[in-house]
């Protein structure tokens, strides 16, 4: 991978880029990112251990949601948290059970993007195990506004891990109307909601149409028109700016905004995302199914619109779009090549 990626890509690619079994890297990473926050090089095991546990604490207290999806079973951080809250352990107690077997496999696993252990092995922390974590200036420098967006992301991706164990421990079937999270009705946009974050990660954090940053306006839009598909389907939504939304309108988009949200998906396919499964089930379980799919639904799209067509922004030229060369991108990109 030549391609040079910044601190940020890197992090948001662990987050993002990873088959997690329980939501401990999310902890982990809410950690590491406040003490990036204080300038701290260094987190004693102790104090580690107490910070998990106030996590998880807190965060079972405000809504007891699953943290791995094995129906009937429990994480060793709900069990800790379980005993401290009925009287089995003390508080400290249950701090030093964290310490000595919360960490064994998040600490030394954390530093991976996906399944690959060496693109960002001791990239952000070293470890003497029962010690000390060590931070490095590769995440001690990240800017306050680059704290703030990746605090975002984690956020809203232990949400949807908790609620991917949800629906895996309940035998659930997903909602197929998206429009319950993300719009207020079936063709009225809204700024969205803590999703957002985590799904801009997937897109590069840039507007679908334009490749510039998306800022605190954002809007949900269907590339291909919701008034010809009829659905809200996950595969087919992407986060835009109002202003290119608007010039979009309902018209049939270019071949290369086609050739991206391809891209897009992969990119969400190379994950954990709770609506993996979805689109497997819309689009096809291999690739070259899921682009094949998506090519017929685009052709049958531009029958019905024909020459209603929409090159995109002025600005927009898809030969030099961020996307492509984001870390996540360039990683699914050369999985489908091997």
């Amino acid at each position: 991978m030549p391609q040079h990626f910044s601190n940020e890509d890197y992090l948001k690619g662990i987050v993002l880029f990873g088959l997690n079994a329980a939501t401990y890297k999310m902890a982990l990473a809410k950690i590491l990112l406040e003490a990036a926050k204080e300038q701290k090089n260094k987190i004693h095991w102790s104090e580690l251990a107490s910070s998990f546990f106030q996590l998880y604490k807190s965060r079972l207290a405000e809504k007891s949601m699953p943290q791995q999806g094995i129906a009937h079973r429990q994480t060793f951080m709900e069990r800790i948290v379980q005993q401290h809250q009925s009287g089995k352990l003390s508080e400290s107690d249950a701090i030093e059970q964290v310490g000595l077997k919360g960490f064994i496999d998040v600490i030394p696993r954390f530093q991976t993007i996906g399944t690959n252990k060496d693109i960002v092995k001791e990239f952000f922390y070293e470890f003497q195990y029962g010690s000390t974590l060590t931070l490095k200036d590769s995440l001690l420098n990240l800017s306050s506004a680059q704290l703030a967006e990746l605090e975002g992301e984690i956020d809203a991706r232990w949400g949807l891990l908790e609620g991917a164990f949800s629906i895996n421990q309940s035998q659930y079937h997903l909602a197929n109307d998206i429009r319950e999270i993300y719009l207020q009705s079936g063709y009225e946009r809204k700024p969205l909601t803590n999703n957002i974050p985590f799904l801009s990660g997937y897109q590069g954090n840039i507007c679908f149409y334009c490749a510039e940053h998306l800022d605190s306006e954002i809007h949900v839009d269907h590339v291909l028109p919701r008034q010809v598909l009829q659905h809200d389907e996950v595969w087919n939504l992407v986060l835009s700016h109002p202003e290119c939304n608007l010039l979009k309108s309902d018209r049939l988009v270019g071949k290369h905004f086609i050739l991206k949200l391809i891209a897009r998906n992969e990119n969400i396919m190379g994950s954990n995302h709770p609506w993996k499964a979805k689109i497997a089930a819309s689009l096809g379980t291999t690739p070259k199914q899921r682009a094949a799919n998506l090519q017929k639904h685009y052709a049958k799209v531009s029958t019905v619109l024909g020459n209603n067509y929409w090159g995109g922004c002025d600005s927009y030229n898809p030969a030099i779009d961020p996307f492509y060369k984001k870390l996540i991108t360039v990683l699914n990109n050369e999985s489908q090549s091997i």
